[in-house]
């Protein structure tokens, strides 16, 4: 690529160059991601992959894609870009890993005002963190410098995830009746929703200096307990799957419980949430005391310290809990199913 340079272009704010220099500083962290599968390395048009199905008796793909929303617009105000990527990454197989497969690959997207080879690799770097608390691997991705269409020192980010299920043992539904428990995996914070919400309660775009405002019952800034990463709860997850009789599985994203836990029950049946049986991070006090909020609304937007919900027999719920806490997942048993019809009641 020695002889790519076009000087017009650069004239009109792309420097082709940019992009070939981050790729470089990039590809350490992402050949670290790589699992046995990958087949291709960085530069082609396009990422391979070997599907392994040998203990696979009818392999279905699972795919997700996902962004990090105005989640983003705290990176760009406290320069802090070494994170954003997990959330990315956290948005799309946590999502794949609710039908019980396993995610096999990863892609991203980012467009920005201007290619800064050093900020493209350390947001890249993050991308790479979550790609290996997820076990899959990052196989390819994009960078479009995009002068005119975003403001300085801002960029987006989106992912694509692909992963694979035994058809046998996709997740389902129907097999959930009354009785069975709801166990509730703890969120890491707000992780990458409700920010549109957030931003406006605290008036961050029109007093950056808030994110630096310490506070006690936060034990650290509000910028970094708003910034904290997403959680990746993949593994956890899986291994839940391969020991116990997982019924349904909630990544609690937009929409908070009410839209999301629906999404895993049939027809038949509902389910009860004790919102006393689960720690709540003082972040979610906080900002339904400066929004004044209803308590309805904060569950309708947030996860509010329950990032996965999954449900399983009640049998089953004292083994569980010991594979999530040796998994070093903080669980509780948030809730059982009821009668009725995909309703949510908490009480």
């Amino acid at each position: 690529m020695e002889k790519s340079f076009s000087e017009s272009y650069k004239q009109a704010g792309v420097d082709v160059t940019a992009g070939y220099k981050a790729v470089e500083l990039m590809k350490e962290s992402v050949r670290n991601t790589y699992t046995k599968g990958v087949i291709s390395d960085l530069g082609g048009f396009g990422g391979l992959f070997s599907l392994d199905i040998q203990s696979i008796k009818e392999p279905i793909l699972v795919s997700g894609t996902d962004g990090v929303g105005t989640k983003l617009k705290l990176a760009f105000l406290m320069n802090q870009h070494d994170t954003i990527g997990q959330d990315c990454v956290a948005m799309c197989v946590n999502d794949v890993v609710c039908c019980g497969a396993k995610p096999l690959f990863f892609l991203d997207y980012m467009s920005l005002w201007k290619n800064i080879p050093e900020m493209v690799a350390t947001i890249v770097g993050g991308v790479a963190t979550g790609c290996q608390m997820a076990g899959c691997a990052l196989i390819g991705g994009e960078t479009a410098e995009m002068p005119g269409l975003y403001a300085d020192n801002e960029y987006d980010l989106a992912g694509f995830c692909v992963g694979v299920v035994d058809k046998a043992k996709i997740i389902d539904s129907n097999t959930i009746e009354v009785g069975d428990k709801v166990i509730g995996l703890a969120s890491s914070g707000v992780h990458s929703n409700g920010f549109s919400l957030v931003r406006k309660i605290f008036g961050i775009e029109n007093d950056k200096a808030v994110l630096d405002t310490y506070t006690d019952v936060l034990g650290k800034t509000l910028g970094e307990t708003l910034l904290a990463p997403t959680k990746i709860y993949v593994k956890s997850a899986l291994q839940l799957i391969e020991n116990c009789q997982v019924k349904g599985i909630s990544h609690i994203t937009g929409g908070g419980f009410y839209e999301n836990m629906p999404r895993m029950l049939n027809d038949k049946v509902a389910l009860t949430i004790h919102k006393d049986a689960f720690e709540k991070p003082a972040i979610f006090d906080l900002i339904q005391t400066k929004g004044n909020i209803p308590e309805h609304d904060m569950y309708n937007t947030f996860n509010m310290g329950i990032g996965m919900a999954i449900i399983i027999p009640a049998e089953e719920v004292e083994k569980a809990m010991k594979l999530l806490e040796k998994a070093g997942e903080k669980a509780y048993i948030i809730g059982e199913v009821t009668e009725g019809n995909r309703e949510i009641n908490i009480v």
